[in-house]
């Protein structure tokens, strides 16, 4: 009897080794900190798959601890990374057609940019995505407004001078039609760009305003409110051969907790707005209000520099996608 319940638990044991030993493990990377939204709605997803029980676990690696911020996309699409949270634009000048998830104006507001990410337009721009052999988890676009740390910026006038971090392809022709020079950083790069003088001023998004502490190094502070012209897709991603060699039971397993992650995405993100707007202000920083007539403004400038050159850089194309964007109310 005593050994007959030794093997029992022997073979108990051998079975957990077992089972333990042949779950998958997915990595994860992204340049936020752990506080940040984005690593919150990849936390989410790595939390529910574990929680469904189908041998499946997410490791995240934060704060560009595996690969640097603007170095994911294409580990990514070469199998080597598994799965990226990643502003896609950074990816701009690999696939031209991604500059159009950043462009100025083209997003109005969060829930717009929702029945963007259910479009035609963002059909098209997976289908890029799935010839680099990446599919999407998790859609989602956040706003943000502009920092500096000389006069505040509202309107186009306010950038001819300053050296200014936009993010962006299609920003970046905008601003240095409106007189800006232009300097090129990942967001994690802005706070050591600013206390340098390197910079003078940025556009980055709400939530990284706050993570990266910006209101440290800046003096004026334009957020996300009525008009908001800087709106960036930032999904979270996977690598398609290796979503497409997991189990039946794993692979729902991500997308439903794909589809809860993108609900709390779109939620956080409408709240990240006036969080900011809070930070900022608590921190002893003007704030500058964006009006219509300055949105406008912008738009107008993004017609004549950022949009036309898209359509340049994409010719057999590129007008056809900016038009699908163009056509989401």
């Amino acid at each position: 009897m005593k050994y007959a319940l030794m093997g029992a638990v022997a073979a108990l044991a051998t079975t957990a080794i077992s089972s333990a030993a042949f779950a998958e493990t997915l990595k994860l990377s992204h340049q936020w900190a752990d506080g940040d939204v984005r690593h919150q709605v990849a936390q989410m997803v790595a939390d529910d798959v574990a929680a469904a029980g189908v041998d499946l676990e997410i490791q995240i690696f934060p704060n560009q601890t595996l690969f640097k911020a603007r170095e994911q996309y294409t580990p990514l699409s070469r199998g080597q990374l598994d799965m990226t949270i990643l502003p896609l634009s950074y990816a701009g000048g690999q696939q031209p057609a991604y500059n159009l998830t950043l462009m100025p104006g083209l997003v109005k507001n969060h829930d717009h940019g929702a029945r963007l990410s259910a479009s035609p337009f963002m059909e098209e721009i997976e289908k890029v995505m799935a010839g680099d052999d990446v599919i999407t988890l998790v859609h989602g676009y956040l706003a943000g407004g502009f920092g500096s740390n000389k006069d505040c910026i509202t309107n186009p006038d306010d950038v001819n001078g300053v050296t200014i971090r936009a993010a962006g392809k299609s920003f970046e022709q905008m601003l240095a039609g409106a007189g800006a020079s232009i300097s090129s950083m990942a967001s994690s790069e802005i706070y050591p760009a600013l206390q340098t003088g390197v910079l003078d001023a940025t556009n980055t998004s709400s939530e990284s305003f706050v993570s990266y502490r910006l209101y440290e190094q800046l003096t004026c502070y334009t957020p996300a409110g009525d008009f908001a012209l800087w709106f960036m897709y930032q999904p979270l991603m996977m690598n398609k051969t290796t979503f497409d060699s997991l189990s039946a039971e794993q692979q729902t397993a991500l997308v439903e907790a794909g589809k809860k992650a993108e609900a709390f995405y779109l939620e956080q993100a409408k709240l990240g707005d006036q969080i900011a707007a809070d930070a900022f202000s608590n921190a002893g920083v003007e704030l500058a209000q964006m009006t219509e007539e300055d949105f406008n403004a912008w738009v107008a400038l993004a017609k004549t520099t950022s949009y036309p050159a898209f359509v340049e850089e994409m010719p057999d194309d590129g007008q056809r996608l900016l038009d699908l964007a163009l056509a989401v109310e």
